[in-house]
């Protein structure tokens, strides 16, 4: 099936249906600033596999509308949900890519009854330590309350957002409230109570979601495991995909 927009909860979006509708089904989340084309090539793939797919444009990216509020990753799981109940799909096997993998950690914990497995790539959730850049911020953002500073409170955010701010955080535009907010979620609660068979899959050369998160969440999922791929980066599942493919159909299919 074609891409094609839908509408749920007043809200449009689109999605990506493939494969034989009576198969196991997979519902592939893509990272941020991603879109349904991020996971086209695994959808693909898992297809030939005999998977059925269900592939989203989540709300704020490719051709999705914004949310109407200021979500968090919670709201964001929630809708998710909201499509597993209007696709008819009672119970999924979940692949989540970075902020993708932020809402399947919810998912896995909020609601166990709709997740088979779960496959995190290069997921986030897991909080960096402080560093003296983040200190840096920190103390920047208590001076621009002083009422001498207020007037210059926006020139002085875009001069910190150009100098410390991620590639993520530029490019956010309009999703910038959010993505402040999705990104200083604490996840690991929700890690610690997921109940599904979990699989990570990373790349040791991540620079964005780091292999120590990894190991870090691999210590929190109660049934887990991790497989590292060498030399690869945070979109190992792209870079590596039909070692990736070939692991998560073992992965899903395995009693």
């Amino acid at each position: 099936m074609p891409i094609e927009t839908f509408t749920l909860d007043g809200l449009q979006s689109a999605r990506e249906v493939s494969g034989d509708p009576s198969a196991p089904t997979v519902l592939l989340l893509h990272g941020w600033g991603g879109a349904i084309e991020s996971m086209q090539g695994a959808a693909a793939a898992l297809n030939k596999r005999g998977f059925c797919t269900h592939t989203l444009d989540l709300l704020g990216f490719g051709r999705a509308a914004l949310p109407p509020e200021m979500w968090g990753v919670p709201e964001y799981a929630q809708w998710v949900v909201r499509y597993l109940d209007d696709a008819a799909l009672e119970r999924v096997h979940l692949i989540g890519h970075s902020f993708g993998g932020r809402l399947s950690l919810v998912i896995g914990a909020e609601f166990p009854s709709r997740v088979e497995k779960i496959v995190l790539t290069s997921s986030a959730g897991v909080l960096n330590p402080p560093d003296g850049r983040a200190k840096l911020v920190s103390v920047g953002k208590a001076a621009l309350k002083l009422p001498v500073l207020r007037a210059l409170e926006k020139p002085l955010r875009n001069l910190a957002r150009s100098a410390f701010g991620s590639d993520d955080l530029k490019s956010a535009g309009p999703l910038e409230p959010i993505f402040r907010r999705v990104v200083a979620q604490d996840l690991l609660p929700y890690a610690a109570r997921i109940a599904a068979p979990t699989l990570l899959i990373w790349g040791d050369q991540d620079e964005a979601t780091p292999l120590w998160q990894a190991q870090t969440l691999e210590k929190t999922i109660p049934d887990s495991g991790l497989v590292v791929f060498q030399g690869a980066g945070h979109f190992a599942y792209q870079e590596r995909l039909p070692d990736f493919i070939r692991i998560v159909e073992t992965f899903f299919k395995g009693s």
